[in-house]
């Protein structure tokens, strides 16, 4: 009786350590990162914040299939220089423009332009979103030198536009950014804008921009009603080796972040601080008011040197009232144009540098990390007209 009692013991004293042993057991192809280096999930483009803060539209840096990436590491890389950018993705801006080159072109190699033609011709560059006034002077600027040149040849008729168009552009306007330090303190550059713009994603990619161009760069994610901005901003950070500074805490003071940001950036004596903000509507007055809060908070420890205004190409004419409202705000210093290889409209460089007398710094060109890139006239005129 009493062996049997031992080898009832022994048999459940086994089962219960094989179960667990496969208890404990971890479960197949699933990796767990280290907090500080998981990759943030976006939500789905429908999410909007209740502050009214920016759609959850730009898209988070593709992390490569790699053994790093499957534990959820961003290895740091190193993005390529921003010179020649433009011209490298001449080509595919040329896909979208080039309607617009072709039919000016078109219409300017008649053999006769009458009445008809020139208001032909100025339809064209309205289409364009070069807008009324604009195109109004241009047509009788092409008009004066075609009655001057006498017989044009399709040579002539190229050059006679492309010379239009430089002008209307400002070929010789500095378009620079102002990234250097100086004074001890950081550049600081302020990104800002309507919601759905894509300004996180912009100061991503302006973040590997600069890095690519040699400079130190510390992100700060003042967009604090949308939850994902800083977990997105961050990651771009992370595959550049750029820091970000962020609330512990959704909907906090976003000045507040700037502010933080800013201090870091001098701290630690990085060349550029990029401040993202969270999506403003134009027509909201609060929301307004607090974008110029961050600003004047954000000089109470360091000089703006930059205010960015991220404008999407595809709005057109609405984007130059949008425009108006925050360059009164915040004293804008150049625009980002985003999304400017989706539309063959693309006159709107022209109408919104007239319209704020600040220059086209930057031009989006596609979903990749280095599609951001500095404008230039010349390269984008040759796009245009094919």
């Amino acid at each position: 009786m009493e062996y049997v009692i031992l080898i009832i013991v022994i048999a459940v004293l086994a089962l219960g350590a094989g179960g667990l042993l496969l208890f404990q057991r971890p479960r197949r192809g699933r990796t767990l990162a280290p907090p500080s280096a998981q990759t943030p999930v976006t939500p789905p483009a429908s999410a909007t914040s209740a502050g009214g803060g920016e759609t959850a539209t730009a898209e988070t840096p593709a992390v490569p299939d790699t053994p790093a990436a499957a534990t959820g590491v961003l290895e740091v890389e190193r993005p390529p220089p921003s010179a020649g950018r433009l011209v490298r993705l001449r080509a595919r801006l040329a896909r979208s423009q080039s309607s617009m080159g072709s039919v000016l072109l078109s219409l300017l190699s008649r053999d006769r332009l009458d009445d008809d033609t020139w208001d032909e011709i100025e339809e064209a560059l309205i289409t364009a979103d070069v807008g009324v006034a604009v195109s109004r002077v241009m047509t009788d600027d092409l008009r004066t030198k075609v009655k001057v040149l006498g017989t044009r040849t399709p040579d002539d008729v190229r050059g006679l536009l492309r010379g239009e168009l430089l002008t209307q552009l400002g070929e010789d306007i500095d378009r620079s950014l102002q990234t250097a330090p100086h004074g001890g303190q950081p550049a600081v550059v302020l990104m800002v804008g309507v919601n759905g713009t894509g300004k996180t994603t912009t100061c991503g990619k302006l973040a590997r921009s600069l890095i690519g161009d040699g400079h130190t760069v510390l992100l700060g994610a003042a967009d604090t009603f949308r939850a994902a901005a800083a977990d997105q901003l961050q990651t771009w950070g992370q595959r550049v080796g750029a820091e970000t500074v962020r609330a512990d805490r959704d909907g906090a003071d976003p000045a507040s972040v700037a502010f933080e940001a800013v201090t870091e950036g001098i701290e630690t004596g990085v060349d550029v601080v990029v401040i993202d903000t969270a999506g403003r509507l134009h027509t909201k007055v609060g929301l307004m008011d607090e974008l110029g809060k961050v600003k004047r908070v954000v000089e109470k420890k360091a000089t703006v040197d930059e205010v960015l205004l991220v404008l999407d190409a595809t709005t057109g004419q609405n984007g130059l009232r949008q425009a108006r409202v925050f360059a009164e705000v915040v004293d804008v210093t150049g625009i980002v144009l985003t999304k400017l290889d989706g539309t063959a409209k693309g006159g709107i460089v022209i109408s919104v540098q007239r319209e704020l007398g600040v220059p086209v710094k930057l031009v989006g060109l596609g979903e990749g990390p280095d599609d951001l890139a500095p404008f230039d006239p010349g390269a984008f005129v040759d796009a245009i007209l094919g």
